[in-house]
Order: structure tokens, then C-alpha cells, then sequence
């Protein structure tokens, strides 16, 4: 894999990055740990601010060398960067984005493909996993709260019967209930060693096979 160009990141891209460059990796380095990945890449070597107006985006394109990557996140300016707070949108572009390009570098890694899909179903699983570990007291009543936030409470940037429409709505009613059968099977009884197995088990399955286990 190659980032975007150096010269580029030195003459300005890089500079404003550091609050979004901390954060992605905090969040790669924990979604590595969790399901015990080996690093392929420093998530930070690819990443650019999106335009104005911009949502996050994963560019990808295969060259003789493998995969060329660059991933544009919005700016987190001076916003608070908390679940309950107004940073919560762009904070959870960076996990999208850091989760599709940790999702790809593992699968890259591999020689396995993945479907936008998959990429889309693990993007919305990961949002609840950084967000809930980064929660006080977490039990069934904060997990509830936080996935009716993130799977009920949300607009729609894509019509309906738009392509990305309908596979964004599909990810995220996938999500919400595999999520809710994590709450009833792992969190509400405190077993949360099973639940970071399952959750790895998931991360490693196929489209098929994500969209079974919800």
C-alpha cells in the first residue's frame, strides 16, 4: 500500500491534522488490539482533510504496487469529541474511516476481497464498539442508549432507492441487530470476554456470514 503524496501532506494537508491524526490513531491502534490484527499500515500516512461539505471517503485504487489508499476525514476544529456531544458526526466519519481502512489493509493482507457491503456493516459495528468502550459504568442501559443513537437516531444522506441509499439503511438495520443481540447474549450478563470473541469472530466473516449473524 502507498499514501498520498508526501510533498503534498508537508505543504499544508498535514498541518491541521494533528487533533484527527491523534484520534484515527487511537482508534486503529484499538480496533487492532481488539481484533488481534497485525499492523499493516499507519492509518495517518494516508490521511488528508476532506473539502468543505465533504463526509468522509475512502479512496482506493489498485496499482502493480497494491493498493493505493487515501482517506479524507472531515475537520474536527475545536468541537468537544464525545458521544453525547455536537462532535459526535464527524468523530464517528474518523471511526468509519479508520474502519474501512484497517478492514481493507487486513483483507489486502490476505488476498481476500470484500464488498462495499461488508465494508459498510463492520464501519457501523465499529462505531458502536470505539464509541461504548470509551463509555463510564458500561452496561445494558448505556449500550441501549447508545445504540438507539447511533442506529435509530440518524439521517440519511442518500435516497432510499438510491444505491448507496439502500446499502447504507441495510448496514445499519444489520447493525442495530446485531448489536441488540449482543446487549441481550454478552452485556446484560457481564460477559464481556465472550463478547470481544464474537466480535472478532464477526470482524473475520464474509458478507454472507455478517449478515447472517445479525
Amino acid at each position: 500500500m502507498s499514501a498520498p503524496d508526501e510533498r503534498r501532506r508537508l505543504e499544508g494537508n498535514g498541518v491541521g491534522l494533528v487533533r484527527e491524526i491523534a484520534l484515527a490513531s487511537r482508534i486503529q491502534r484499538g480496533l487492532e488490539t481488539l481484533y488481534q490484527l497485525d499492523r499493516a499500515a499507519d492509518v495517518d500516512a494516508f490521511m488528508t482533510h476532506a473539502d468543505d461539505g465533504e463526509r468522509e471517503t475512502l479512496l482506493v485504487r489498485e496499482s502493480d504496487d497494491g493498493l493505493e489508499m487515501e482517506l479524507r476525514v472531515p475537520r474536527l476544529g475545536e468541537r468537544v469529541v464525545d458521544v453525547d456531544g455536537s462532535g459526535l458526526d464527524p468523530l464517528c466519519q474518523i471511526i468509519e474511516g479508520v474502519s474501512h481502512f484497517v478492514y481493507l489493509a487486513d483483507r489486502a493482507t490476505q488476498n481476500r476481497e470484500a464488498t462495499q457491503l461488508e465494508l459498510e456493516l463492520q464501519a457501523e459495528v465499529d462505531k458502536y464498539v470505539v464509541l461504548a468502550s470509551s463509555l463510564p459504568g458500561f452496561d445494558e442501559r448505556t449500550s441501549r442508549k447508545l445504540r438507539e443513537r447511533l442506529y435509530e437516531d440518524v439521517d440519511y444522506v442518500h435516497e432510499e432507492d438510491s444505491e448507496r441509499g439502500e446499502r447504507y439503511r441495510v448496514a445499519n438495520g444489520a447493525a442495530r441487530r446485531f448489536v441488540m443481540r449482543l446487549e441481550r447474549e454478552y452485556v446484560a450478563r457481564a460477559r464481556f470476554g465472550a463478547l470481544q470473541t464474537e466480535l472478532r469472530r464477526f470482524f473475520h466473516m464474509g458478507q454472507g456470514e455478517k449478515l447472517r449473524a445479525a
